[in-house]
């Protein structure tokens, strides 16, 4: 694993991500129930060649939502190393030995493990709260994608309220998933640099495109 050292929702950490498969993005690829391709990877795979192209990302990253989701992960980070006695450590792109996948945990938790902290509205939180188990499967392929392009053994998945009883749950590897993953994660990077190449060699945009992209 390669870790940059941009933090997370920097200029560098945008720029380092773009045109690359994430975590994030990972139930595009794959049905976490079938474990089989998703219907959604061509889409996927035109969103990520338009901000490799662009040079920035297509989601709003200013919504209220998510302003308030990164002010509150700060509260759900202490939250979770006093529940569970642990120290956790900040990091930005992980990317795999290729430098061809990427995932960005909200936190590393010793040599093991990661959390991902999530902050969701009262009522997703309240159905969280009376059935964990379907905070889980919202975020099961995240999560498995973490471990897998991490090489981590488990992840705590938490979604915080303050003022709600909050729910923290440990999701270990699931081996038969990850194995389904890396054959479709590694068929899609074929493909992406294939449509990659397509495009550099198309007439007027290679060598633009090149200066843009290149680091």
């Amino acid at each position: 694993m390669i870790i940059r050292p941009d933090p997370q929702g920097s200029e560098g950490w945008y720029a380092a991500r773009l045109g690359l498969p994430t975590a994030s993005g990972f139930e595009n690829l794959i049905t976490p129930r079938t474990h089989k391709p998703s219907k959604s990877a061509d889409r996927y795979l035109r969103r990520l060649l338009a901000e490799w192209m662009l040079g920035r990302p297509l989601d709003d990253a200013s919504s209220d939502f998510m302003a308030r989701g990164n002010e509150m992960e700060a509260d759900a980070d202490r939250w979770y190393q006093f529940e569970r006695g642990v120290d956790t450590i900040p990091v930005g792109l992980c990317l795999r030995d290729d430098e061809k996948v990427g995932a960005s945990p909200d936190r590393l938790v010793g040599d093991d493990g990661l959390v991902e902290l999530k902050v969701p509205s009262a009522e997703v939180h309240m159905g969280y709260l009376l059935d964990p188990a379907t905070l889980v499967d919202d975020y099961h392929v995240q999560v498995q994608g973490e471990l897998y392009v991490t090489g981590r053994s488990w992840a705590d998945l938490v979604s915080f309220n303050p003022a709600i009883p909050s729910v923290l749950v440990r999701c270990e590897r699931d081996e038969a998933f990850l194995k389904a993953l890396a054959e479709i994660v590694d068929a899609f990077v074929v493909r992406l640099d294939a449509a990659k190449a397509r495009l550099l060699g198309m007439p007027g945009m290679g060598a633009g495109l090149q200066a843009e992209v290149t680091p």
